[in-house]
């Protein structure tokens, strides 16, 4: 068995977690998984402060990490390596957690593993139910959207990204025009329970398309000139514009799916097919069960994680870790925090493909 503490700092959750091989069976098992969320220091500017952020991880994360290993009663003594996200993400936060890891690993002797935070959530559904490769990943986050044929450890095969916004970028720029808090993603789809989704006829952007990339700015554009045009803005005009772009959202991932299921069962004929989703937006209810929708009409398995590992966790960095040592691939200490990383390092650039120089 092997014991692995992991740390995640990438964006604005401090995180820390305690991961165990299990002898004998594929997954893992998930000792502590402790996050300290930043979203009060960060709610008054309406998103996350770069600067903000990488001061509150300094302030925290020694008590995270000291916290993680109570929770799961052990102590640096009984850990073998250490995981800490490495990018992509804000620089000033991979700096704080890669120089943590760091200072362990030197003052106990341990080997590092500087891990991928997409790889991240990729591997998550193997830490919890064991699921045997290949498989689909339409990974939702603040800052990625992307559609990734997951092969094996380390290969991994974009078939889809965004051309301009993330996802979750999307709701929260949607929430912040109609001044809905932050976070914007789960008050817009608080107010989308009591809206009319069929008031509004947004756009969806790239249905229809052959590729499978995804495209949300003029989603986003389109819902702010419709509130220009109702302003002052009533309760009820909120609703059904949340409910409208929500539907918007939903009917564009559910054309973008079936078409990526399809080429999959296509060019992966010989394993049945499978679908995870993955990131922050994955806890969004309407877009979970449309993928529930679509997977039982196409005969698929769908994966979700639990609501606590859809966000930034600890946990999966610790479990990509155990992957990475257990194939013998653990990181020197001269390894750089990179705030562009991205999981198909062959992909073409585009924007939002997580490539230096492009735009998150």
């Amino acid at each position: 068995m092997t014991t692995v503490l992991g740390i995640e700092t990438s964006c604005d959750e401090t995180a820390a977690a305690v991961v165990r091989s299990v002898e004998g069976s594929a997954g893992g098992e998930i000792l502590s998984n402790t996050v300290y969320s930043q979203i009060a220091d960060h709610a008054a500017f309406g998103g996350v402060v770069p600067e903000i952020a990488a001061r509150a991880h300094v302030e925290g994360l020694d008590a995270i990490v000291a916290r993680s290993l109570a929770d799961a009663d052990v102590t640096l003594d009984d850990i073998d390596a250490v995981a800490v996200t490495a990018g992509p993400g804000l620089i000033g936060g991979l700096i704080v957690g890669m120089m943590t890891a760091k200072a362990i690993c030197t003052a106990r002797s341990l080997p590092l593993v500087a891990i991928n935070h997409l790889e991240g959530h990729a591997l998550t559904p193997r830490l919890t139910d064991g699921m045997p490769f290949p498989y689909l990943l339409l990974l939702v986050s603040g800052g990625h959207t992307q559609i990734l044929l997951v092969r094996g450890l380390g290969d991994y095969e974009r078939w889809g990204t965004t051309i301009d916004d993330a996802l979750g970028e999307a709701f929260d720029k949607t929430a912040k025009l109609l001044g809905l808090p932050y976070p914007g993603g789960p008050a817009v789809e608080r107010e989308a329970r009591n809206g009319d989704a069929t008031r509004f006829p947004l756009p969806r952007p790239m249905k229809g398309e052959e590729r499978l990339d995804f495209s949300f700015s003029g989603l986003k554009s389109a819902v702010r000139r419709q509130a220009s045009e109702l302003a002052p803005l009533t309760a009820q005009d909120v609703h059904d514009l949340c409910a409208s772009f929500q539907a918007a959202v939903t009917d564009t991932l559910r054309d973008r799916m079936l078409r990526a299921l399809r080429r999959y069962r296509g060019e992966v004929s010989d394993h049945p097919a499978a679908l995870v989703v993955a990131g922050g937006v994955a806890a969004n209810q309407a877009i979970r069960a449309m993928l529930e929708d679509v997977c039982k009409d196409e005969k698929t398995r769908l994966y979700a994680p639990p609501q606590s590992l859809c966000s930034d966790n600890a946990a999966m960095i610790a479990w990509a870790g155990i992957e990475h040592l257990e194939t013998g691939t653990a990181t020197g200490m001269d390894v750089a925090p990179r705030s562009r990383w991205p999981l198909d390092e062959a992909a073409a650039s585009l924007i939002g493909a997580g490539r230096r120089g492009a735009k998150a």
